[in-house]
């Protein structure tokens, strides 16, 4: 995936739309942030630029930056750079440069931001090993000892990097971070900021060193340090009895830190500090921030900090997020449309608490591994809670977090209180429910010797007459006069006699829809619109159907031909991709609908609505379903039929996740008018297209511009479709499917209607589409 171009954007932080720059995470076993090392990494200044280590596992090195400053003409995307830089075990940024350990030797390599071929190490210290390195302002420390093994106390070289008149940077060996009592430091951990250097001494306090150590004062560290990180001038800790954070130095970068809040991971940048929650991964941030800025609804694995904005990758789907600092925060910064490393790789056990990420979630076929060797791994911490509107199904185990599951999707008592739903009324209904069945099961159990003499005595009697009254009202022709509507049986309120049409349909009875729909009630409301309500019913034989029910409005604007019409035309429809009618009901003033029942909702619930998300895959077979929905609708049902409301609310998803368009207008429009009703469809069927690209609403408020096509289609039209692709969905490795749906979502959205593909065409290219594939 190397060379893809642009930046990915998501659904729910729209602001992000407009601010958002992608930086990446560093890990969380060591602090994140400035002057630390993770997998990816930033240097900080005007000339500041971003490394990671790919997730390929080869943990290759990527970089790229403000596009404003490229130079470059060699990628795509003039924000990304090309870079010579070798294979890195950890990487760490300082001001203008950034250093790493080398996968295979585990010796240090730092190089010019602007400059990759740059060799910025002393040669004194290149033939070292190095497990720890930390960049700062313009210094880096680093602790000896090979990376890949289980040794985790070395001592400490320090090195000066500095900028010459010419703007080129050299290095030499440093006399302001280096005197006799570094050199008998035994060390496990290191920072670096602005003149000193902090590390995690071999009895678990903290050491610090360098001519601006001294204006941190630390002191007072009680018990052993599990995590750190370092600011331009402070530095933040993890305590380990606790877990809970304690800050030194600059007031300005740490002012309000948490208190009594448990934390398992520490960024940094120039003038603030984030920080991961034990409990539910979820992100708090202190200092000079904007607290606003920062997501709520997801959960992180990992976060790290530069001058003006934090990013974290969503533990979810490793997908990013990113916040400024504040609302004037700068912009220009766009990543590679490439998958990167959570972590760092390292040897043995992960221990208690903590699991081994595993890579089979990125569901990349080719890819069992994130790390250049099979014996090493990448460990994470356990949450044991989740972020609000989502409940843990599943415990952490050795080689898995918890898992966290959508409180849409809670069924039992178990996640009742985690998300909030005893209160509700729907839940205070079927707490309702189960008493009366109770009762009524008690109650029965005192006469029960006398409801089995009754029912020996009329059970024959009931079958036949049930059995007879189903096949009456089941019949072959779809509309018309069945033996019930013959007032045979003396029924006062038969159904509506109405002009017979081709196919199956079923005449219900009233009082049988009511039974069904718990006498339409709210809680069995699936939804309502113009028409009237949709309630979601089990009929006598056990099957769930809809029922569509007309609401006063509706009955006394249409008239019983008009509804003779329109059962007429949807007798006609009968397509795998369109919601079918099974039946209808005309007593007592009603019009009821029957229709199939689509057990996993609207596509409109699952991009915006907080129901299980959907992988690419299945979102190109939507599209493309939907489109061969329409396709029928508009050539092959006679006379043609125009939707004239498509919407991502109208596609539904039957049992076994394919699309059926829903609530299609049935009065055919003039022959002069059809044509460009349909195109009209096509306009809105493009709208659908950006939806499924980028999760975010057709229309919404809370973004600028608030259109989806106003934000969107400038974007495809400039060449930068990757920048509205979801980043709340795992990326696929081949990402040229999406780009092409891009493509054609812009061509659905041309102004001049005569322009725009016709539904057999785009159907057609959505099924090639299909067949070409992603590589999820």
């Amino acid at each position: 995936m190397k060379g893809l171009p642009s930046s990915l954007f998501g659904s729910s932080q729209c602001f992000l739309f407009h601010l958002s720059i992608f930086l990446f995470l560093l890990f969380v076993d060591f602090a994140s942030g400035f002057g630390s090392m993770g997998p990816i990494t930033a240097s900080f200044g005007d000339n500041g630029r971003f490394c990671a280590i790919d997730a390929s596992g080869k943990q290759e090195v990527i970089c790229w930056g403000n596009k404003t400053n490229s130079s470059s003409s060699s990628s795509s995307n003039p924000s990304i750079y090309p870079t010579d830089v070798p294979p890195m075990a950890a990487i760490s940024g300082g001001e203008g440069f950034l250093c790493g350990i080398l996968a295979n030797t585990s010796q240090a390599y730092c190089w010019d931001s602007m400059e990759s071929s740059s060799d910025l190490v002393p040669v004194s210290f290149k033939p070292n090993a190095y497990f720890q390195i930390a960049a700062g302002k313009n210094h880096v420390c680093a602790i000896r000892g090979p990376y890949y093994s289980e040794n985790d106390l070395g001592s400490v070289d320090c090195w000066d990097i500095v900028r010459l008149p010419n703007n080129s940077l050299i290095s030499r060996s440093s006399a302001l971070f280096y005197d006799q009592h570094i050199s008998t430091l035994v060390l496990k951990k290191v920072v670096s900021g602005d003149g000193f250097s902090c590390g995690v001494a071999r009895e678990g306090g903290i050491e610090c060193w360098g001519p601006n150590s001294g204006s941190l004062g630390v002191s007072g560290v009680s018990g052993n340090v599990v995590g750190l990180a370092s600011g331009m001038d402070s530095i933040c800790v993890i305590q380990k009895d606790s877990n809970e954070i304690k800050c030194w130095g600059n007031n300005d970068s740490f002012v309000h830190p948490p208190e009594g809040t448990p934390f398992v991971s520490l960024a940094a940048g120039a003038q603030h500090f984030c920080g991961i929650r034990e409990d539910n991964h979820g992100v708090e941030c202190w200092g000079n921030f904007n607290s606003s800025l920062v997501p709520k609804s997801s959960g992180f694995l990992a976060i790290a900090s530069s001058d003006h904005v934090t990013c974290g990758i969503r533990e979810a789907d490793l997908v990013l997020d990113c916040w400024f600092t504040n609302i004037l925060s700068p912009m220009g910064y766009d990543p590679p449309l490439q998958l990167c490393s959570p972590g760092l790789c390292t040897p043995g056990y992960c221990g208690e608490g903590r699991f081994a990420f595993n890579a089979s979630i990125l569901n990349e076929p080719d890819l069992t591994s994130l790390c250049v060797r099979k014996d090493l791994k990448i460990c994470s911490p356990c949450g044991s809670n989740c972020s609000e509107g989502f409940f843990p199904s599943s415990p952490c185990t050795e080689n898995a977090d918890r898992v966290c599951t959508a409180c849409s999707l809670c069924q039992s008592s178990s996640c009742w209180d985690i998300c909030k739903l005893q209160s509700s009324p729907e839940m205070q209904q079927k707490h309702r429910h189960q008493l009366h069945q109770l009762l009524l099961i008690i109650g029965s159990s005192a006469s029960g010797f006398i409801l089995i003499l009754i029912g020996w005595y009329l059970f024959p009697r009931i079958i036949g007459t049930k059995g007879d009254e189903r096949k009456k009202k089941q019949f072959a022709s779809c509309i018309g006069k069945s033996e019930l509507e013959n007032g045979t049986n003396g029924d006062p309120n038969p159904p509506a006699s109405v002009a017979p049409c081709p196919g199956i349909a079923q005449v219900f009875r009233l009082s049988e829809l009511k039974d069904a729909t718990n006498g339409f009630k709210e809680f069995n409301e699936l939804g309502r619109g113009s028409y009237g309500f949709v309630y979601k019913a089990v009929l006598p034989d056990g099957r769930q159907v809809a029922v569509k029910r007309a609401n006063a409005a509706t009955i006394i604007h249409t008239n019983s031909r008009d509804f003779e019409m329109e059962l007429e035309i949807l007798c006609s429809v009968r397509h795998v991709n369109v919601v079918n009618l099974l039946g209808y009901c005309s007593e007592m003033g009603e019009r009821l609908l029957v229709y199939e029942f689509m057990p996993h909702g609207t596509l409109h619930d699952h991009l915006h609505g907080g129901l299980s998300p959907l992988n690419w895959t299945l979102r190109l077979k939507i599209a493309m379903q939907a489109a061969k929905g329409l396709e029928y609708l508009h050539k092959e049902v006679v006379p043609p039929i125009v939707h004239r409301d498509l919407k991502s609310s109208k596609i539904l998803l039957d049992a076994d996740w394919c699309a059926r368009i829903a609530d299609f207008g049935v009065l055919t429009p003039n022959e002069s008018d059809i044509n460009q009703d349909m195109k009209t469809d096509v306009y809105n069927f493009g709208i659908v297209l950006l939806e499924i690209l980028s999760g975010r609403k057709a229309y919404d408020v809370e973004c600028l511009p608030p259109s989806i096509v106003d934000w969107a289609v400038p974007l495809i039209r400039q060449g930068k479709a990757a920048a509205i692709i979801d980043r709340y969905t795992a990326l696929p490795r081949n990402v040229e499917p999406l780009l092409k749906l891009a493509d054609l979502a812009e061509l659905c959205l041309t102004d001049d209607p005569s322009e725009r593909p016709s539904m057999p065409d785009l159907a057609r290219s959505l099924e090639q589409f299909v067949k070409e594939g992603l590589v999820l």
